[in-house]
């Protein structure tokens, strides 16, 4: 039996979110409902722009695989997180969080520098628009992959957003080779419908022959496909995977658990923050994988799971939610 059932790795970033209007969106040139990488000085004047603002701020430490390995860990699994952070506040941080969360990372210690951060400005739509600067997780490398857990685990969770630097790429195809060798599953979220789009012949690299299961929403799934609907994304990623789950928002997610198309229905949220939907599903879909569940139940769980987040302030549920989950679904 391996030590862990799942190693994700993806950009270490400490979220920064907070509630603001389509107006300041529009006044600070912001591009709204899409992730956009900016430099740090950037990220610092919309953080200033936002301090004469009366405004909630959140911090805990994220990026989207990251949410993932947490939720997957509050439902049981036993999990293991790699990312790079720096030898700063931040990174100290997003350390301590993943280690409340029960997560183990590698031993190594932090390198200087300044830890990257994800600012999720979030409207009355529940439409969540994020501003990130990689920082240090610019510069991951294989210093941060611990072979031996990775070897030691049933899956390895792979975030796309990765791909967006050839350098970070030529990493996780690595990584990924030595998953396969060592008969450790491979999953792959696509992330985004622009990293899907212009950054598929690197997700494709990441892919070689194909992996266990890939992660994605509609619009990812067609532009990472190059079709034109998403009835032929759907026999398009059959080329790249074993089995697949695409979210449709509220209307629910379509998996393919390798021979059976499922249809799970969306659960009811009055919704007031998007941010962190898609990781939850990945988290609570991993989690029941790994647990034995059929591919039916692991969408009901990971519907119900997305939904609650939905439904809240932030990316993240707390213990009583995951709780009230458990005991809705027997776990």
């Amino acid at each position: 039996m391996k030590k862990y059932q799942i190693y994700g790795i993806g950009a270490a970033l400490v979220d920064t979110e907070v509630v603001v209007s389509d107006e300041f969106l529009a006044e600070a040139s912001i591009d709204k409902g899409v992730m956009t990488l900016v430099d740090q000085a950037r990220q610092a004047d919309i953080l200033v722009s936002l301090s004469t603002h009366d405004v909630h701020m959140m911090r805990k430490c994220g990026g989207s695989a990251c949410n993932s390995v947490v939720a997957a860990s509050s439902f049981g699994a036993s999990a293991f997180f790699s990312g790079k952070v720096a030898d700063d506040a931040d990174g100290e941080l997003f350390v301590h969080d993943l280690s409340e969360a029960g997560v183990d990372v590698p031993s190594i210690g932090p390198e200087p520098g300044v830890t990257g951060k994800c600012l999720v400005m979030v409207t009355s739509d529940a439409e969540r628009t994020m501003n990130t600067y990689l920082g240090a997780s610019e510069a991951l490398s294989g210093r941060e992959i611990d072979k031996a857990a990775l070897i030691n685990s049933e899956w390895f969770y792979v975030e796309g957003y990765l791909v967006t630097d050839d350098a970070r790429s030529s990493v996780i195809q690595e990584a990924v080779a030595l998953a396969k060798t060592k008969g450790v599953k491979v999953a792959l979220s696509l992330s985004d419908p622009f990293v899907a789009q212009v950054f598929g012949e690197n997700l494709r690299a990441v892919i070689g022959e194909g992996v266990d299961h890939i992660f994605c929403n509609k619009d990812e799934a067609v532009a990472f496909t190059e079709t034109d609907s998403i009835e032929e994304a759907f026999e398009a990623l059959k080329r790249y995977t074993k089995t697949f789950a695409v979210t449709d928002g509220g209307n629910g997610a379509f998996v393919f658990d390798g021979e059976t198309m499922i249809k799970s229905p969306g659960v009811a949220a009055d919704a007031v923050d998007t941010n962190g939907a898609g990781d939850m599903f990945a988290g609570a879909f991993l989690y029941a994988v790994t647990a034995g569940r059929d591919f039916k139940w692991a969408a009901e769980l990971a519907n119900e799971s997305a939904a609650r987040v939905v439904g809240q302030f932030g990316p993240r549920l707390d213990a009583i939610e995951f709780d009230s989950i458990k005991a809705k679904f027997g776990i």
